[in-house]
């Protein structure tokens, strides 16, 4: 049995692309996950696999998932997606970020804060994530789940767990605060109500709560944000896009370079063996079709893209089982040195 904790990545509608490898990894009978850390939509995901593994094993996750992405704008009527086979989602994005519909809506969101609505506001996330079930997704039992939002006062990630995750966490997980009003919880850690936006700022996702002794070795980062793109923005719609993809990617560059820096440290005998953590980093991504898609397909769920993103997904993970399925365990399958090299 190999056994690896998952890191999962938010953005938006793009999280479609992290269920495909989940749906893909639940194939696998002799992979085991042992903890989920997630931001956002990855929370969202986190959250649908352990509620669904707790209450019916693997075909549970599954079909907890499906449910979770249905409510949040996929079909379950695939000819939906059948019918627009042969249009790439590249081309579904740039229709939608240069539409008049978008473009209104997306200055709309610069110019007025969602407190302005008043009575009139409401979270749409709020009746997705209600309808989970969070005996099972706060249970002893299954996979440990660990959501990550910010604190809008002091800056600092606060990492949910247990009994702690609740509506409000995963809704805090994924408030990006043009869009949403700041979500708050009561921090035991300051006595006092907090109010948190989206952990991709701080943490997407947090690493160290997966650095416990009595976990595995080996975490696996699905990355839904682009980490490079070849081509400079110059329109204002790329340029938002790829301040926005380093933003949330930030924090995890900085949790790798510290884990680089431990291993190498390690490997030169500078530290020994069980002063620190061992591990080993794995990433399923598809950065070609990323690389394709900008920030409208992330907030406006489009079904033909969420399912294309689940294909993809899958394909991803099929990929990454093929090639590595055998240094889980083993080895890492990121290299790390050449990364920040």
């Amino acid at each position: 049995m190999k056994w690896i904790n998952l890191a999962l990545q938010g953005g938006g509608a793009h999280g479609a692309f992290t269920w495909g490898v989940l749906d893909r990894l639940l194939d696998e009978e002799e992979i085991e996950v042992a903890a989920i850390t997630g931001t956002s939509a990855g929370a969202l995901n986190g959250a649908a696999f352990k509620s669904g593994m707790v209450h019916s094993g693997r075909e549970g996750a599954r079909e907890s998932l499906d449910r979770l992405w249905q409510r949040m704008g996929a079909t379950s009527d695939m000819r939906v997606s059948n019918w627009f086979r042969g249009i790439e989602p590249g081309s579904i994005s740039r229709a939608m970020e240069y539409s008049l519909p978008y473009s209104i809506g997306d200055a709309w969101s610069r110019m007025v804060s969602p407190y302005a609505y008043g009575p009139f506001y409401s979270n749409p996330l709020e009746p997705v994530v209600d309808r989970f079930n969070f005996d099972e997704i706060c249970a002893d039992e299954g996979p440990r789940l660990f959501v990550c939002a910010t604190c809008v006062r002091s800056g600092k990630i606060r990492v949910f767990t247990g009994d702690e995750i609740s509506t409000d966490a995963i809704l805090a997980s994924a408030c990006l605060p043009t869009l949403f009003k700041a979500v708050e919880i009561y921090d035991p850690a300051t006595d006092r109500i907090e109010a948190y936006w989206d952990g991709g700022y701080t943490g997407n996702p947090a690493l160290y709560p997966l650095f416990n002794d009595d976990l595995p070795d080996d975490v696996v980062i699905v990355n839904i944000n682009p980490l490079e793109r070849d081509e400079i923005p110059t329109t204002p719609q790329q340029i938002q896009n790829r301040i926005n993809e380093i933003g949330f990617n930030s924090s995890l560059f900085r949790e790798l370079r510290a884990i680089n820096f431990v291993q190498r440290l390690l490997a030169e005998g500078k530290l020994k063996a069980g002063e620190m953590s061992r591990v080993l980093v794995h990433m399923i991504a598809d950065n070609e079709l990323m690389n394709s898609l900008s920030v409208a397909t992330k907030t406006v769920p489009n079904p033909v893209v969420l399912h294309k993103l689940k294909e993809a997904g899958r394909a991803a993970a099929d990929g990454f089982l093929s090639r590595h399925k055998d240094d889980l365990g083993q080895n890492s399958t990121v290299d790390l040195p050449e990364m920040f090299g």
